[in-house]
């Protein structure tokens, strides 16, 4: 008898479902968009109606129709969706209103409670796992950010002050459990609509973040993870819960009582690389097509025909401004003529990989590491040219695994470990995480980087000056 696990990772522009084998094979897969985000408000930022839950059903429809197994032997399902989400919900645990983004303002400030029809308080995976299971239970380590959690026990904070700033009464809050337990199983209702079998565990994984480095194989402190997602982080692994660093923050991991600790990101990173690939427009999509390449393959083959640095064209990627600056704009300088489509491309892509290292060195000195190894994840770890890059700027090996879809992958191993198939974390990703390729860096790139990267450092000194000018006389 075959056994196989669902993977669910709800992240911020899609759904996507994949079932695994015990070896971490993807033996089929779901995939739906996200719809785009309603902003009804200066602040506000929504998914519309019921997206979240609409996107995983159509997902897991999709890999349920793809599987040639039989249903029998799916054992469980780990689920994983977005962080920094909040959503309120009525007694029934149906949505008081749609689910807040991790964008919304809302969501970094106490709950106001102004809706009477509000009985619970609680994240997107909260809210899913309600569906999928009837029951008002949550991981626990999906509650970074205004929550009243105690992140030393992993557990409610007992501080009724702390409870208090949060402004969310402890009867209005979920019950709790860690990464790799039990918080339900899939009633006949969610079966219905997601056509995962009835009766099978639900398990509970971490954040989003977390459950991509999980299925990443992230082991320790030599390692950095790039998550090259619609927000793009660096991370690595420790034991310790530090509290007062300032070059990172310290998340939860998805092995209980571990951490991840998270370096300033690029907020909207790869949403960047898709609206330049969009403004492209029909045209450049139709000569891909005729090329028999996608859009993507076609930029990525063109650029790699550019040398490093783009011709003296450098891109700052703050195409959606940081919190604590919010006049910064997002800015491509050092056009002269030279430049083309390719150019813009491949400077997008080293200003992720230049911010990011630059990042990651940060972090790197306060956690008291050197990274000997960059892993990179996403859709974009599966460009050549991005991977080539990263192994530049950092110095270092650049390594992809061969399933890019980390969190479904990360989810499908708190599966496999919470029902025993696999003893522990450390063995799951021994087995399940398969490695791909790595790329070397090259001593003359890595060399360029390095001073194109003390550039990149200072720009926001010239251009933070510009931009509040700019707001100051109302022309942005």
């Amino acid at each position: 008898m075959s056994t196989y696990f669902i993977g669910i990772d709800n992240g911020s522009q899609s759904a996507k479902v994949a079932i695994f084998d015990t070896k971490g094979t993807a033996v089929s897969v779901g995939h739906r968009a996200l719809r785009p985000n309603s902003t009804p408000s200066p602040g506000v930022v929504e998914h519309p109606d019921d997206d979240l839950w609409d996107a995983i059903a159509t997902a897991s429809k999709e890999a349920m129709d793809g599987f040639t197994g039989d249903p029998k032997d799916i054992v469980g399902v780990g689920l994983c969706t977005i962080r920094f989400c909040r959503a309120v919900l009525r007694s029934d645990g149906a949505l008081a209103q749609p689910v807040m983004s991790w964008m919304d303002a809302r969501v970094s400030r106490p709950y106001e409670h102004t809706n009477k029809d509000v009985s619970y308080v609680t994240t997107s995976s909260g809210y899913i796992t309600h569906r999928f299971t009837g029951a008002f239970v949550d991981t626990a380590a999906n509650y970074q950010g205004m929550w009243p959690i105690n992140t030393d026990t992993w557990e409610w904070s007992e501080d009724e002050s702390v409870i208090e700033s949060c402004g969310i009464p402890r009867e209005m809050l979920f019950t709790l459990v860690q990464p790799g337990e039990t918080l339900g199983k899939v009633t006949p209702e969610a079966s219905k609509a997601t056509g995962i079998p009835a009766g099978i565990p639900v398990i509970a994984t971490a954040n989003d973040k977390a459950v991509e480095a999980l299925g990443c194989g992230l082991r320790d402190e030599s390692e950095a993870l790039v998550s090259l997602g619609t927000y793009i982080a660096a991370m690595t692994t420790g034991e310790r819960n530090i509290t007062d660093a300032t070059g990172f923050w310290t998340n939860f991991a998805s092995m209980p009582h571990t951490y991840l600790y998270e370096s300033n990101g690029i907020r909207r990173g790869m949403w960047t690389v898709s609206w330049y690939r969009d403004l492209l427009g029909e045209e450049t999509a139709q000569f891909a097509r005729a090329s028999g390449r996608s859009v993507e393959d076609y930029l990525n083959d063109g650029a790699a025909h550019v040398p490093a640095g783009s011709d003296g064209l450098v891109a700052v990627l703050d195409w959606l401004a940081p919190t604590d600056a919010p006049q910064r704009r997002g800015s491509l300088l050092g056009f002269d003529g030279r430049q083309g489509r390719f150019h813009i491309y491949r400077a997008i892509v080293e200003a992720i990989a230049i911010t990011m290292k630059n990042n990651a060195e940060v972090m790197a000195a306060q956690v008291g590491t050197t990274f000997k190894r960059v892993l990179v994840s996403g859709g974009g770890s599966s460009s050549d040219l991005m991977m080539q890059i990263f192994a530049d700027v950092f110095g270092i090996t650049a390594s992809r695994t061969r399933v890019n879809n980390g969190a479904s992958l990360g989810a499908a191993i708190c599966v496999a470990v919470a029902l025993g198939i696999h003893p522990s974390f450390e063995d799951a990703m021994e087995i399940m995480v398969q490695p791909g390729e790595d790329f070397t860096p090259n001593p003359e790139a890595t060399a360029f980087y390095s001073a194109l990267a003390k550039f990149h450092a200072s720009v926001h000194e010239h251009t933070d000056a510009l931009y509040a000018l700019q707001e100051k006389l109302g022309v942005n």
